[in-house]
């Protein structure tokens, strides 16, 4: 599916001239569906986002059968499809000296540059607005907010405002005056995607390769390109100087073939990976995506947590634009926590792999009896029921 570019729908003039029902800040996974689905509502909605689209984003490029259960909710059930998305039958890992392959049917890679884009369209195609290249700040006067692109500026009013603006979220810490708390231990993410590769990184498997200073994942997208996204110690980066020549001793520490010219790729970076926001809400404000918190994640939880949190945030979105009350702000933080719950694993998962015993312990116990991971990847696929509902 090529989208070639995804442009505004309206000029900035038009943007700051209406009064909008809801404003969402960030175009990612969970501000695009959000869109989507408060315009399919009826409700007058302008997305923004800072970047032009299509656009990279440093990501594992995987939907798991949560991220897809939530998408056909929607009425999204065929994009992944219409992408050409390639469906996953396998999770291959390996450290030094242990290998371990696992089934993991459900699931499918799809690149942020397609999946995002996408998602983008549908949310147009649903009556939402959308400004590309523009960054947002929270007024004085919430929720009013400040609209910049280029040369022109200027000030937008709406009901409501949706902080998906991503890691460590600019808007929210600007709004709150406070900083986002992040975990001592957290390692930074890098990605890149590559072409082309060595054709033992087979279409349709996730590969991860676990070492001492951090692991590196992959997987073959729609286009045959090789996704690379890792997270380190930050140290172990400032050691050996980029990003892409940590990747590479990772993969040559476990004995995979080389990806030719690795460590000289444009690789990018994002910010530590273990982070708590100041706030999940405020008056007229929800955060919602990775900017309302993140930890590790694995096969693909990252973007079904910005889908379900997009999902979970509609019905309170709509009791806020019809009046708002400050008991709201508990109720999201409350649904929130119920739809995010299961990241309990993926702090575990994350605290194993810095411990290279007890990743070899894990190893060898699944490649035993590898049918423990199932009831493991059952709890990361679960959909929570949430306390209330719309139909979307």
């Amino acid at each position: 599916m090529n989208l070639g570019d995804t442009i505004g729908t309206l000029a900035m003039i038009d943007a700051v001239a209406r009064e909008w029902e809801v404003l969402i800040v960030g175009a990612g996974p969970a501000g695009a569906f959000a869109a989507h689905a408060l315009a399919r509502c009826g409700l007058r909605v302008l997305l923004v986002d800072k970047a032009a689209f299509p656009r990279y984003k440093v990501c594992g490029a995987c939907l798991n059968p949560r991220a897809l259960a939530v998408l056909n909710t929607a009425g999204l059930g065929a994009l992944a499809e219409r992408c050409g998305a390639v469906p996953i039958k396998a999770f291959h890992a390996a450290m030094r000296g242990r290998d371990l392959t696992l089934a993991v049917p459900g699931g499918v890679a799809l690149s942020r540059e397609v999946f995002d884009a996408a998602l983008i369209q549908a949310a147009i195609g649903a009556g939402a607005r959308f400004l590309p290249g523009t960054v947002a700040c929270l007024g004085a006067g919430k929720p009013a907010a400040e609209l910049r692109q280029g040369p022109q500026s200027g000030t937008v009013s709406s009901r409501l405002v949706l902080c998906a603006d991503g890691l460590g979220s600019r808007l929210i810490r600007a709004a709150v005056k406070d900083v986002p708390r992040v975990a001592r231990d957290a390692r930074v993410g890098a990605g890149v995607i590559v072409a082309p590769a060595p054709a033992f990184y087979a279409s349709g498997v996730i590969f991860m390769a676990c070492g001492a200073r951090g692991y590196v994942g992959l997987v073959r997208v729609e286009d045959g390109r090789l996704n690379v996204a890792a997270a380190f110690d930050r140290g172990f980066v400032r050691t050996l100087g980029r990003a892409g020549a940590a990747a590479a001793a990772i993969l040559n520490e476990v004995g995979w073939p080389p990806i030719a010219k690795l460590a000289e790729e444009a690789w990018r970076g994002t910010a530590r990976l273990t982070v708590r926001p100041p706030c999940l809400a405020s008056e007229r404000v929800f955060v919602l995506g990775d900017a309302a918190g993140y930890v590790e994640p694995f096969t693909g939880e990252g973007i079904a947590w910005a889908l379900a949190s997009a999902q979970a945030v509609v019905p309170l979105a709509l009791r806020a634009v019809q009046r708002w009350d400050p008991a709201l702000i508990a109720d999201w933080e409350s649904s929130y926590r119920g739809v995010i719950g299961h990241r309990v694993l993926c702090h575990a998962a994350a605290g194993i792999l810095r411990r290279p015993g007890l990743t070899r312990a894990a190893f060898s116990t699944l490649a035993r009896i590898p049918g423990l991971a199932a009831p493991l990847l059952k709890v990361l696929n679960h959909r929570p029921a949430m306390r209330a509902s719309h139909p979307l």
